[in-house]
């Protein structure tokens, strides 16, 4: 995850919150198509419920109020009068609608396995009705059956063989299993079949409408929340990072952020601005005391050079110049260990003064020969102190020209 904690804020909450939109996108589109698949496997068998109803009313209707009719006319026989009104009601729609029973007559009316399976639990009396989505032929298919009853009219047929009107016993001989039927048996059921693709293809369409209106939702929260953050938090701590950074290239202290809010952010603000504010006065104070502590070593007759721990020259006088033989501007950064024949041994000294905290000459005074940039050697007396600044040792050489001296 390196490469995500160099990314700059303002792209590392845009991924965040594309994430967090992709995320709510996705669960929400999950919860929608589950309500929606659930709401139209309810929406199927309320129709297939109703189309199963009216075609047993219809049958049980024909049955009671026909009488001699089906005999000149076979398109009255209740039972073919619900199976044309079965298809008169499914035509043009998704449905399947047919009658089955154990005891077909009709082959058309044979049941296949599950409808088999639901016959035998209707007539165990262990089921009032089944829906069941199944695999039928490698395709799923929503299944529903209601059971039908044998009432006193559908007796009158299928009931006894003497009994029974002379066109059927035409139709079937004693014997035949159309006949024996018992008041209240289950003697077949309604069948209602539709293919889940029809059923999706529904959802599909409702799903991408919701999709789509749930999608723009979301998008305007993130949005709206994204400006509100961006705003509040972002920008703010932005301009906080653009302004450390020009601070740290310029040294300039007087920068200041305006303070819109009391919360964290603002109190952030607020205690850059102190720091600031502080920064600048200590700032102030160490360039007084640089500039007076130049005007003092400008004013000394020897040679002064202050140095950092590992000898690079920070300040430098006039007279350590001449001594050298460079400009103040170019013996900043210079190594005051390279001007000494014995720089070695000073380096050394300054280490061990920096370890144990005392000696390596510092508060001593030593002799010590400058050879400056023509390569000329001068003897002075080197006077050695340390001090401490920002926490930073620093060390200061005073280099008195013993021959200048000698009369």
């Amino acid at each position: 995850m390196s490469w995500f904690a160099n990314l700059k804020i303002g792209y590392k909450f845009n991924l965040i919150m594309s994430l967090l939109l992709v995320s709510l996108f996705i669960f929400a589109a999950l919860l929608t198509y589950r309500g929606q698949q659930a709401f139209i496997l309810k929406v199927a068998v309320d129709n297939a419920r109703n189309f199963a109803k009216q075609i047993i009313e219809t049958r049980d209707y024909m049955s009671s109020v026909v009488r001699g009719e089906p005999e000149n006319n076979y398109g009255l026989v209740p039972q073919v009068v619900a199976t044309q009104v079965a298809k008169r009601m499914t035509t043009g729609s998704k449905y399947y609608v047919r009658q089955v029973s154990l005891r077909y007559r009709n082959p058309d009316n044979r049941p296949d396995d599950y409808e088999a399976e639901q016959l035998k639990a209707f007539a165990e009396r262990t089921a009032r009705e089944s829906s069941r989505v199944i695999k039928a032929k490698g395709r799923e298919v929503f299944r529903y059956m209601l059971p039908m009853v044998a009432e006193k009219s559908c007796l009158e047929c299928h009931g006894e063989y003497d009994k029974a009107p002379l066109f059927v016993r035409e139709l079937f001989p004693r014997g035949h299993y159309s006949y024996n039927y018992r008041l209240g048996e289950v003697i077949g059921a309604v069948s209602v079949s539709i293919p889940m693709d029809d059923l999706y293809r529904e959802i599909g369409t409702s799903l991408k409408r919701d999709l789509a209106y749930r999608g723009t939702i979301f998008l305007l929260i993130i949005l709206v929340m994204g400006a509100l953050i961006r705003r509040t938090i972002i920008d703010p701590v932005k301009l906080l990072s653009e302004t450390i950074t020009r601070v740290t290239k310029t040294g300039s202290f007087a920068e200041r952020l305006p303070m819109r809010t009391n919360d964290e952010i603002g109190q952030l603000i607020g205690a850059f601005n102190e720091m600031m504010e502080e920064l600048e006065r200590k700032t102030l104070q160490s360039r007084e005391s640089e500039g007076r502590y130049r005007k003092f070593i400008e004013m000394a007759r020897s040679a002064v050079v202050t140095f950092m721990e590992d000898g690079k020259i920070v300040i430098s006088n006039q007279r350590a110049e001449e001594l050298i033989g460079l400009s103040r501007q170019a013996l900043l950064g210079e190594n005051i260990f390279t001007f000494l024949e014995n720089g070695e041994a000073l380096k050394n000294g300054v280490a061990a003064y920096l370890r144990e905290g005392k000696g390596g000459g510092v508060g001593e005074t030593s002799p010590q020969r400058v050879r400056n940039i023509h390569g000329q050697v001068t003897e002075v007396e080197m006077a050695l102190s340390a001090s401490m600044t920002d926490q930073k040792p620093l060390f200061t050489a005073i280099l008195r020209d013993i021959a200048a001296e000698k009369p």
